[in-house]
C-alpha cells in the first residue's frame, strides 16, 4: 500500500497493490496499517456509508463540527469518480486550497479526509459505487456542506458532465458565507483533535 500526503494537509491518497488472475482479480482498498503509519492514528470506524450514483450526480462538498468531526475513508468499488478535498479550516495556511484524485476500478485508490475537511466527488459513470468507512455515526445537527459550484472555490468539474445536485447541496452557502455566519471549523480545533487521536 502506497500513501500519499495531498495538497491539503491531513489528507492522504492510498494506492493498493492488486492481484489480479484467471478468475478475476482481488484488491484490499483499506489496510489499518498503512494508515495509521501515514495518518499517525488508527481510524475508528463507526459507520460505512454506501452511495449509487448516476453520471454527472455531485454529493458535497460536506463536513462536520469539530470535535469530534467525521474523518472518512473513501473508495470506489464499482465505476469511477472524482473526488475533491476543500481546506475550509479557518485559520489553516491552505484555507480555500483543493486537491482532486480519481477513485475508479483500475487503480483502486482511496482517500483519507481528516476531520474539518471538506470532501465531495462527482461520479463519472452511471452505477458508481462509493464506500465511506467513517469515523462517527451520522449526526445530522453537526454535518453541513459548502456549495460545490462555489466560483472562489473553482472545483474543475469534468467536461461534458450534466451536474446532478440535491437541494441541500444547491441551497449550501458559499465558502465567504460559511466563513461570515461563523459555520466553519477552524484549524487551532482540528489540530487539537488530531493531537488528541495521536495521543500528544
Amino acid at each position: 500500500m502506497h500513501a500519499r500526503e495531498l495538497d491539503v494537509p491531513d489528507v492522504f491518497e492510498f494506492t493498493p497493490r492488486t492481484f489480479p488472475d484467471s478468475r478475476g482479480l482481488f484488491v484490499s482498498p483499506f489496510q489499518a496499517e498503512a494508515l495509521t503509519k501515514a495518518v499517525g492514528h488508527p481510524l475508528t470506524i463507526a459507520q460505512t456509508n454506501h452511495s449509487v450514483s448516476r453520471r454527472g450526480a455531485i454529493r458535497g462538498i460536506h463536513f462536520a463540527d469539530v470535535p469530534p468531526g467525521q474523518a472518512k475513508y473513501v473508495y470506489c468499488a464499482q465505476g469511477a469518480v472524482l473526488d475533491y478535498v476543500v481546506d475550509i479550516r479557518v485559520g489553516s495556511p491552505t484555507f480555500g486550497k483543493w486537491d482532486v484524485v480519481r477513485l475508479d476500478t483500475v487503480e483502486f485508490r482511496a482517500v483519507y479526509v481528516a476531520e474539518g475537511v471538506g470532501h465531495g466527488f462527482v461520479a463519472l459513470e452511471d452505477d458508481t459505487v462509493v464506500s465511506y468507512l467513517c469515523s462517527t455515526g451520522y449526526n445530522p445537527a453537526a454535518e453541513h456542506g459548502i456549495n460545490p459550484m462555489d466560483p472562489d472555490i473553482a472545483l474543475p468539474w469534468a467536461d461534458g458532465l450534466e451536474p446532478l445536485l440535491s437541494d441541500k447541496d444547491k441551497a449550501a452557502p458559499s465558502l465567504k458565507e460559511a466563513v461570515s455566519s461563523g459555520l466553519l471549523p477552524t484549524y487551532g480545533a482540528c489540530t487539537a483533535w488530531y493531537e488528541t487521536l495521536r495521543g500528544v
